[in-house]
């Protein structure tokens, strides 16, 4: 046998065996990319398994979660303890009247002089509020379960079936008498913090707004005469078909639902006082002339409202709640059509499904996903940037203290001196206008970022207006009586750090 000849007819062998295992291959390739294929479709056709029936008295989020466990399992991460440089979620909250005892001062007589710490996640909303001194040393309205709980049920039995009445009832009620509050069988009602119904549709997963107190708010202001560019939804109404009150929920795009669903708790709003024709410690929303922070104050003005009296001057003050809508309402990315969700619950992928990240947080402990998806910037420059804003923030905060401790000092000072009270009048006006924006701005989440210009302009008027009271108090002293510095009220029912409250068990 020639040698060469087994050779030659092996080579052709070993070709057509090579190729039938590129084609197997390739074909083992184009299978499992049309299965893939497949699977990513019917993943986005059926982005859930409805394992469980949920409706709309469905407050447990962990029923939910065994057919949405992805957005689940972020959400149950809010328990997290992660820190920003002016904030973030502690496992031991930090007494902030400790770290600026000022506020002490500037809330002196009112419940946030008793206890105000740093905000924790949401998983902490209802049990944080059980153990706050505010409400331990003072009676505080079930009004304030409107946005500490997953409150529906409890509304849904006080009214009978209708939300709003059942609202109404239990603002009246006392906290205990409404954190308390069970049905027929026992059964409590207010049992859960923030909580996926409070957001979504339980059948289609729709986002909504289920706050009453919103769902007025967003009524008045819509009839206000305060632009709103960056709720186009409200601007459309008011240009079309008025014949109907605004609804939300049936008018605005799913993008505006993702700021509405937040701004249902993240405002400004108040209790009304007794006599009110609309009933005792009802929530309600200061959007009547708009939702800026001098429009706000006008319309306090204009009703004559006061949170308290102030223990040191005798002074009818306002108390800013946590204004987030408000100011970022005023700030470029509202105008630029960024929601809420966009930064602090960016879009992530799940195999073929886009889902939001229910680990609701600050966007500067995710900024890849919260802030690179727009700007193509390094981590580290737009870290500093954000820095750069609340460092800013920061420092006209404690000149705007400075003025206001500096008024208030003045003032108690004529009054010891007996300076006549109609003198005082308008100088005690002038501490409500600067106690109220440099309250407003501090008591605002972002230190600033949502909207930096609006910040800064507000805390310049602070510093003006309390430095304009000081002069007039002063004028009024002889120059023998200059000033005694006032100091911080001792507060020894501000619980330390170390006593601060547990999170949820």
């Amino acid at each position: 046998m020639n040698p060469l000849r087994g050779s030659q007819t092996g080579r052709p062998r070993a070709f057509w065996i090579g190729v039938v295992l590129v084609t197997a291959l390739v074909t083992i390739a184009v299978v499992a990319l049309l299965i893939s294929i497949t699977e990513r479709r019917w993943e986005a056709r059926h982005p859930f398994v409805r394992l469980v029936e949920i409706e709309e008295l469905t407050v447990d989020p962990a029923v939910w979660g065994q057919n949405w466990p992805h957005q689940y399992d972020s959400y149950l991460r809010t328990v997290d303890y992660e820190r920003t440089r002016y904030g973030g979620s502690d496992a031991v909250p930090k007494q902030k009247l400790d770290s600026d005892p000022w506020l002490r001062l500037m809330w002196a007589g009112y419940a946030f002089s008793l206890d105000y710490r740093e905000a924790r996640g949401h998983a902490y909303m209802l049990s944080d509020q059980d153990h706050t001194e505010r409400v331990l040393q003072r009676s505080q309205p079930g009004a304030c379960l409107h946005c500490h709980a997953s409150i529906l049920p409890a509304y849904n039995y006080a009214g009978q079936g209708d939300i709003m009445a059942g609202f109404r009832l239990v603002n009246q009620m006392t906290w205990n008498e409404a954190r308390n509050l069970a049905d027929d069988a026992g059964k409590p009602l207010v049992t859960h913090p923030v909580s996926c119904v409070d957001c979504h549709e339980p059948q289609t997963m729709s986002l909504r707004v289920t706050r009453p107190g919103f769902l007025n708010g967003v009524q008045v202001l819509a009839a206000s005469d305060d632009p709103v560019p960056h709720l186009p939804s409200i601007e459309r109404w008011r240009q079309g078909d008025r014949r109907e009150p605004y609804d939300p929920n049936r008018l605005a795009s799913r993008h505006e639902m993702r700021s509405f669903a937040c701004a249902q708790c993240h405002v400004e709003y108040y209790f009304t006082p007794e006599g009110d024709p609309r009933g005792r410690n009802q929530l309600v929303y200061p959007w009547h002339h708009g939702l800026k922070n001098e429009r706000q104050e006008s319309y306090y003005d204009a009703i004559g409202y006061t949170d308290w009296r102030h223990e040191i001057t005798g002074g009818g003050m306002l108390k800013a709640q946590h204004p987030e809508f408000e100011l970022w309402s005023q700030g470029i990315h509202a105008r630029a059509g960024v929601s809420c969700a966009d930064c602090h619950m960016p879009y992530e992928r799940i195999g073929a499904m886009k889902v939001s990240n229910h680990h609701v947080r600050s966007p500067l402990l995710n900024v890849a996903q919260a802030c690179q998806v727009c700007h193509n910037v390094p981590e580290g420059e737009l870290v500093a940037r954000a820095h750069a804003i609340q460092d800013r923030t920061r420092g006209l905060v404690d000149r705007a203290s400075a003025a206001l401790v500096d008024q208030i000092s003045a003032i108690k000072t004529a009054q010891d001196a007996g300076v006549d009270a109609a003198v005082l009048e308008p100088i005690l006006r002038l501490q409500r206008r600067a106690q109220w924006r440099l309250d407003w701005v501090y008591s605002e989440n972002s230190h600033g970022f949502h909207a930096s210009q609006e910040s800064a302009r507000l805390l310049g008027e602070a510093i003006d207006y309390a430095r304009q009271g000081e002069a007039q108090a002063r004028q009024a002293l002889r120059p023998d009586q200059p000033p005694r510095r006032v100091e911080p009220p001792a507060m020894p029912s501000a619980t330390p750090t170390a006593e601060a409250p547990p999170g949820p068990r």
